[in-house]
């Protein structure tokens, strides 16, 4: 790959996500240079570290630099002894901790590209970070000297369930989809957390080994996974945690009197940085403008953690084998499933053969009407498409195939006549049911009009 002109590369997205081994297998761990931003480290410490990586690429010793001016000014320096014909690519992995209070990183960032990096042809330049909510406020969002000047942003997602199968399928386990699906539901398609796993062990075997044996690799990966993210992490931590009492979601009024934080920017910084860092999903409420949005606990490490790990640790070394017939267990599986389909919206629509339709989710609720007879329903996916159709989703974590009796029979026709009602909705309602197995053929399942199964998730 010939660059035409310098390449500002822009990578980004939750920690754990395999940023850096992405960057490095794609290039083959050759660089014309690379550094890593230190978590916590004073900014000489993070100019020493600059030092003691150029001198390993350019072979030569130079005093450490006085400050940043003099780091890229090195550099460059550096650079400029490199074959001008030949592709240099530089690294900076971790860039946000390089960043640190009075050092002017970024500013004399900006001052070094613009001046002389930007016109270098050859220049392949990709800087990293998982501290998304920075690396989208000062990089890609930059209304400075940045301004407009990457050329390419990437926002690495976790694995979805199909990756999720073929990454523990080169590890050589061969779960069923069904423990897979749970497994997900545990740490979310985070390949760092799925590396941890042990083929040797069982799905609850690894577990238990994981989360719930002391000083297991994950026990303490909570405080450390917001710490390293964001400055003030408690406030963060704060939010999420409320959140996780309600799987519904809260709107932002219930979550200032939830966690008690002050009604200012900061606190919508705060929101903004756990939403573009995947901790949070905005979900819109049905018919009701984006202000009127729930807000929802989106990262499964995090809502295994509440629901778990937190007063769990240490306890019982077996928890998980020893938990499998709980109803807790299935009550947290069922309100989880609800999370992983509506991070598979597209494996959901293109079973329903509705790919290429411009659609929208959001989530409605009603606490009823007395007067005209309405009683409390709640929907939590509805998918509102531009063929004036809208998929009432029901999603249900079972064991076997899902048989609607007389009485859930009741609960969807009391859902479908209260959204009608109360919305005032004139478009077609198709009641799409997602389950693990499907949903079992009797006198009650008449009602369903489409059915997606774990099966269709994994496509």
């Amino acid at each position: 790959m010939e660059a035409i002109s310098a390449q500002l590369i822009i990578i980004y997205g939750r920690r754990r996500v395999g940023k850096t081994y992405l960057i490095n297998e794609y290039f083959n761990n050759e660089f014309a240079f690379k550094l890593t931003g230190a978590y916590k480290k004073t900014k000489a410490f993070q100019l020493e570290s600059f030092a003691d990586e150029l001198k390993q690429k350019s072979g030569k010793t130079q005093a450490v630099p006085s400050d940043w001016r003099d780091a890229f000014r090195q550099l460059r320096e550096y650079l400029e002894t490199l074959p001008e014909r030949e592709k240099q690519v530089v690294f900076i992995d971790e860039m946000p901790w390089l960043d640190t209070p009075q050092s002017d990183f970024l500013s004399l960032f900006e001052w070094f590209w613009n001046d002389w990096a930007s016109a270098r042809n050859n220049l392949v330049f990709i800087v990293c970070g998982s501290a998304t909510s920075w690396m989208t406020d000062n990089i890609s969002g930059n209304k400075g000297g940045l301004f407009n000047r990457q050329s390419c942003r990437i926002y690495l997602e976790p694995f979805t369930l199909h990756e999720t199968e073929d990454f523990l399928g080169f590890k050589g386990i061969t779960w069923s989809r069904y423990e897979i699906a749970e497994c997900y539901m545990i740490m979310g398609g985070i390949p760092y957390y799925l590396n941890l796993l042990d083929k040797a062990m069982s799905y609850t075997q690894n577990i238990d080994n994981l989360f719930f044996k002391k000083r297991g690799e994950l026990w303490d990966e909570f405080g450390h996974l917001y710490a390293t993210l964001f400055s003030n992490s408690d406030s963060h931590i704060k939010i999420v945690e409320a959140l996780s009492t309600k799987k519904g979601g809260l709107t932002r009024n219930e979550l200032l009197q939830k966690t008690g934080l002050p009604a200012n920017g900061n606190f919508s910084k705060m929101i903004s940085n756990l939403e573009s860092s995947g901790f949070i999903r905005v979900s819109n409420f049905y018919g009701k403008k984006k202000k009127d949005a729930l807000y929802q606990l989106s990262d499964y490490y995090t809502a295994f953690y509440y629901h778990y790990i937190k007063d769990n640790y240490g306890k019982d070394e077996h928890y998980w084998s020893n938990a499998i017939d709980n109803p807790a267990r299935r009550s947290w599986t069922g309100l989880t499933f609800e999370q992983l389909c509506k991070d598979h919206i597209p494996q959901i629509k293109k079973k329903l053969g509705i790919s290429g339709v411009l659609s929208e989710e959001s989530i409605w609720y009603t606490h009823g009407d007395e007067e005209l007879g309405v009683p409390g329903a709640q929907i939590d996916l509805l998918i509102e498409r531009r063929d004036r159709v809208i998929n009432v989703c029901e999603m249900k974590f079972s064991i076997n195939e899902y048989v609607i009796d007389k009485d859930y029979d009741m609960v969807l026709r009391n859902k479908l006549d209260a959204f009608r009602r109360m919305t005032n909705c004139k478009k077609s309602l198709q009641t799409t049911m997602i389950t693990t197995y499907g949903v079992k053929r009797g006198k009650y399942s008449g009602i369903i009009n489409s059915q997606i199964t774990l099966e269709d998730l994994f496509q």
